[in-house]
């Protein structure tokens, strides 16, 4: 029978605290943000141990020497226009590609024990009063390959067979009218506020406009565009189609990570 791991709760993706910054248009946008009422603290998630360097938190599961991570999720959108890749099922659906029943408190725990490392790159720094400074955070050349990641869906076909896509196949622009570019993913991390984790929150997990609440985003051109992402036409299988999420470092890894400990 695998052993149970009591795991201290690790939410913060680089970030401890943050102001009420909630997506890239948030840092030049002066209006006040009611600050978030705090919350009781959940329990802390059990990762269990399936054998042959395999993890499991909740629904999320991840293997200790290739980094992989996989969680289950859903077609939800074939047309219309996205903000978001990946929600949960109680966040922000009616712009998300995908929905899952997967918390995002769980996969950002498997990141952190898989020693993914969180980049802030993507958002401006602000001053005291919230404010863009409109400079950015200097990141190390380590940390920033560390946070780059790609992110893969697999399906059952209608014939039975099995399909394979990057995620990004699944997204296009109007702008391009294709495919966005074979572009990694930055995990960011999300953040925590008024002692809430926001991705938990909000139901962020990978965010196509850029969203510092989502685990995950899109860096590539027209990322600060929310009016430009649509699902590709024609390569998407049909709304409720069952899929998996696998995250992966973008650049392979030749070492081992250190297993989750109590």
């Amino acid at each position: 029978m695998p052993r149970t791991f009591i795991v201290v709760l690790l939410l913060a993706g680089g970030v401890v605290a943050a102001p009420p910054q909630v997506t890239a248009e948030r840092a030049t946008d002066p209006s006040p943000v009611e600050p978030a009422a705090p919350e009781a603290q959940p329990e802390k998630p059990k990762v269990r141990e399936l054998g042959d360097g395999k993890f499991a938190v909740g629904l999320v599961t991840f293997e200790q020497k290739t980094g992989h991570i996989d969680f289950p999720a859903e077609v939800n959108m074939v047309d219309g226009l996205l903000e978001y890749a990946i929600v949960h099922q109680d966040g922000k659906i009616h712009e998300a590609l995908l929905l899952t029943k997967t918390n995002p408190l769980h996969l950002n725990l498997a990141l952190k024990l898989l020693r993914y490392q969180a980049s802030p790159e993507l958002f401006p720094v602000l001053d005291e009063d919230y404010r863009s400074t409109g400079k950015f955070p200097e990141v190390s050349a380590e940390i920033k390959a560390a946070a780059r990641v790609e992110i893969l869906v697999t399906w059952k076909k209608s014939d039975g067979s099995k399909g394979t896509a990057s995620l990004n196949d699944w997204i296009s622009s109007t702008a391009t009218e294709a495919p966005i570019p074979a572009t990694p993913w930055i995990y960011g991390g999300s953040y925590i506020f008024n002692g809430v984790f926001q991705a938990e929150r909000s139901g962020d997990i990978a965010a196509i406009f850029t969203t510092n609440s989502a685990l995950f985003n899109y860096p590539g051109k027209g990322h600060l565009d929310d009016e430009i992402w649509i699902p590709t036409p024609k390569r998407i299988p049909p709304a409720g189609t069952r899929v998996t999420v696998t995250i992966k470092p973008a650049t392979p890894r030749t070492g081992k990570t250190k297993p989750p400990t109590d």
